[in-house]
């Protein structure tokens, strides 16, 4: 069965996720991780994206993001990984691609599903969000929750919505992520970004589908039922 293309849908929000070969890490050192983010925040700002979040684990990259088109993120991710790649591989004295193939990604219902999908960059969906838990060194975690401003993040406007003041949008986060997310969500979004299944509602999923000819569902499983013939009297 052919590939679906990736799906990419302009001025709205995009889960991503980017992968090293075999899984291999793609950061050896925070001197890797500020060098990427660095080359991150230029090319999305080459290309116009703004970027609500982004977290570098040892062996992925984590985005949220939104395109100004549909070609944006593509173009971005594919100016980022080849400047990384080539850096890495001098630095670390290798060969050979750094990355997992192509990045995966979906879009993601802003309302509904934008800070579930920002707890999933930034947190791994945890509850441990102190400097010495499971939350990577260079994210913008700390953007988020009030510790240090970040000018390469762009926050949302369901962000924005949690509090009128920043002191309230970051208790409100804080509150959010300590809580922790259900682990039925955090697969749901795992799976949903290596598949590339929009995450929404019924109504969301209508609407995409009237600005894009992909499938955005998986085909049900086994063979189409056949009608049943009436035989007459």
């Amino acid at each position: 069965m052919a590939r679906l293309p990736r799906l990419s849908v302009a001025n709205l929000p995009h889960l991503m996720v980017q992968r090293g070969h075999n899984r291999q890490a793609v950061f050896l050192d925070d001197e890797d991780r500020l060098l990427f983010r660095t080359l991150l925040g230029e090319a999305a700002r080459s290309e116009g994206v703004s970027l609500h979040a982004y977290a570098l684990y040892d062996e992925e990259v984590r985005l949220l993001a939104t395109p100004p088109k549909a070609e944006s993120l593509g173009r971005m991710m594919q100016v980022l990984g080849r400047r990384y790649g080539a850096a890495f591989n001098r630095r670390h004295g290798r060969t050979g691609g750094l990355w997992e193939g192509r990045f995966r990604a979906t879009v993601v219902e802003p309302s509904a599903r934008l800070l579930d999908a920002m707890s999933f960059v930034e947190n791994d969906g945890g509850s441990h969000i102190g400097e010495a838990g499971g939350a990577p060194t260079v994210s913008s975690l700390g953007h988020h929750l009030g510790r240090r401003h970040d000018p390469m993040v762009a926050d949302h406007p369901v962000y924005w919505a949690l509090g009128n003041t920043p002191f309230d949008r970051e208790a409100a986060y804080r509150s959010r992520l300590q809580a922790g997310m259900a682990e039925r969500t955090r697969s749901e979004l795992s799976n949903a970004v290596l598949k590339g299944w929009p995450v929404g509602s019924e109504g969301f999923l209508a609407s995409l589908a009237q600005l894009t000819d992909r499938r955005l569902a998986p085909l049900k499983r086994g063979r189409p039922r056949k009608a049943e013939m009436t035989v007459p009297n």
